[in-house]
């Protein structure tokens, strides 16, 4: 196999980029697109020139298709996991695994014993500086690990109709960084206090019950420290940092700008150009070695990189965040 064929199943923003990213890549090939709306698929499959299904039972049923790429809306993610894995193909799946962790563990029980290839789309794990910044703390550069520190913030607040359905800031948003927690970590979290509101718009509360700005401190067995700080609208663009903070020192991986010109007069001193304003463009390179592990997975047989557990586990983190939401206390990670 020279190349992996890989389908992509959902067409939306993330599902296009994912599209395009597999139609770039030097080791996949797209073999076709399919979305429940036939006109976000048949969108990019006219710009990519690539085969459009109508049924997407047709991609489990072919075997020139390799593996599957499911980037559909959240309720369908298990459904399509467990039709990859009984085709025997391959399946790199967006986050969350789903929005009901009791329909997540029984998918995990159903699939004890699976060897085909699961990956979840934790792609912040591969962002460049994320990964230097795990390597700096592997190799002993700040000695040994005592707070990590992710700092979370989307430029503006999504819609009102995703806000509907996105199934709550902790699964939706901070799942991301309850993933990013336990990457940096090396160990699981046993202890989590959470507090949150409605900053920007007091209706995500009042009328959906949800929120907009939050916090979490998380504590490990060994006394490792971590703290999330969460917002859906900064003024200044897509804030995006890591800190490690160590016995010998720390480290930092940073947000972005689209270059590192500064500039000064009179009136002003290091001026430079906004944090990029949209994830698809911060974390472009994440997105595209996310592809490259699933590839050198099914090409070279390596373990998966971010597992179906891994998904798992960090949707129990967000459970046990509403949890402590609601007791306003620290509260035990079962």
């Amino acid at each position: 196999m020279n190349k992996v064929r890989i389908a992509v199943i959902g067409c939306g923003r993330i599902g296009q980029m994912h599209a395009r990213n597999i139609d770039l890549h030097e080791k996949t090939t797209l073999s076709c697109v399919y979305d429940v709306n036939s006109e976000f698929a048949e969108k990019i499959s006219r710009e990519l020139n690539v085969f459009s299904v109508q049924n997407v039972e047709e991609i489990f049923n072919n075997n020139e298709i390799d593996a599957v790429l499911v980037s559909s809306p959240t309720n369908t993610h298990i459904d399509f996991i467990e039709k990859s894995v009984a085709a025997k193909k391959p399946v790199l799946c967006e986050k969350p695994i789903d929005l009901d962790i009791d329909k997540v563990n029984q998918c995990y029980e159903r699939l004890k014993g699976n060897t085909i290839p699961i990956q979840l789309g934790f792609n912040r794990r591969f962002d460049p500086g994320h990964q230097a910044a795990k390597h700096s703390l592997m190799n002993g550069d700040i000695g040994e690990l005592h707070q990590c520190i992710i700092t979370s913030r989307d430029p503006g607040l999504p819609s009102w109709d995703y806000l509907k359905v996105a199934g709550g800031q902790f699964r939706d948003m901070t799942i991301h960084d309850f993933d990013m927690a336990r990457f940096m970590l090396g160990e699981e979290p046993v202890k989590i206090f959470a507090i949150s509101n409605a900053l920007i718009n007091p209706k995500i509360k009042s009328e959906l019950n949800d929120s907009d700005t939050l916090m979490i401190i998380m504590e490990t067995a060994s006394g490792k420290q971590c703290h999330i700080n969460n917002s859906r609208s900064a003024t200044y663009g897509y804030d995006q940092r890591v800190e490690l903070f160590g016995s010998k020192g720390m480290v930092i991986s940073d947000n972005r700008k689209p270059h590192e010109l500064k500039k000064y007069n009179s009136e002003y001193v290091e001026k430079q150009e906004p944090y990029l304003n949209f994830f698809i463009e911060r974390y472009q390179e994440a997105y595209m070695n996310s592809i490259t592990s699933f590839v050198e997975t099914i090409l070279e047989k390596k373990p998966v990189s971010v597992s179906f557990d891994d998904g798992r586990r960090a949707l129990i983190l967000a459970e046990a965040a509403y949890k402590s939401v609601k007791s306003g206390k620290f509260e035990n990670i079962n």
